[in-house]
């Protein structure tokens, strides 16, 4: 799928259904809180969310006092759902609408976070280009957590085909300079009350 095409479908999504309509929806994220905290992250570290979206990772990450967040999604109309949700509190968050295969970020980020973004990456040269962009933006000593569906999770989600994952491939993915610090499994129960089956690895970055 094209950039402006993946970029058109997400809009549509977001703008035609509410939150609690979404799959993946998490009333507590609390996989990626746990994972962030084992990162060890200072409240000041600078924390990017990739395909935050409408998630309400932000919003626990905001109370918990994290102070320099930014959230990436290629949904404005997603984005728009999460600062009218946080009202004034949303005003310290760095909203951001790009594709991440192509983002190209103005600083530098101790950790990268990405809970069912990288699982749409189907063909190897997005998802190279999504490791480029990881490269770009992680702190050498930074962390990477990447939730995917499990290889038993689902083949599609939201009409589209994803890519399953293991800890395994997603670490040859990634290559040299990056070592897994922690895998996990998590049953994610949707809205509706199925079940999908997640997998999550975390990395440091050593070069």
């Amino acid at each position: 799928m094209t950039i402006s095409g993946r970029a058109a479908h997400w809009e549509n999504v977001y703008e035609s259904k509410g939150e609690r309509e979404l799959s993946w929806f998490q009333e507590s994220p609390s996989p990626s809180l746990e994972l962030i905290a084992l990162a060890a992250a200072e409240l000041t570290s600078p924390i990017v969310d990739i395909g935050g979206g409408a998630a309400r990772l932000v919003d626990a990450l905001l109370a918990a006092g994290y102070a320099d967040l930014t959230v990436l999604d290629l949904s404005d109309a997603a984005l728009a759902a999460s600062r009218a949700r946080l009202g004034a509190a949303g005003d310290a968050v760095h909203w951001t609408v790009a594709d991440v295969t192509t983002w190209q970020p103005a600083r530098h980020y101790d950790i990268w976070h990405d809970r069912a973004a990288f699982h749409f990456l189907t063909a190897p040269e997005e998802q190279a280009a999504y490791v480029a962009c990881v490269r770009r933006t992680v702190k050498i000593g930074g962390h990477v957590i990447i939730g995917t569906f499990a290889i038993d999770g689902p083949e599609k989600c939201s009409g589209l085909p994803v890519t399953r994952h293991t800890a395994d491939s997603i670490t040859a993915l990634l290559g040299a300079g990056f070592t897994l610090t922690d895998h996990r499994r998590h049953k994610h129960a949707t809205p509706w009350q199925s079940v999908q089956n997640f997998q999550f690895s975390s990395f440091i970055r050593s070069c």
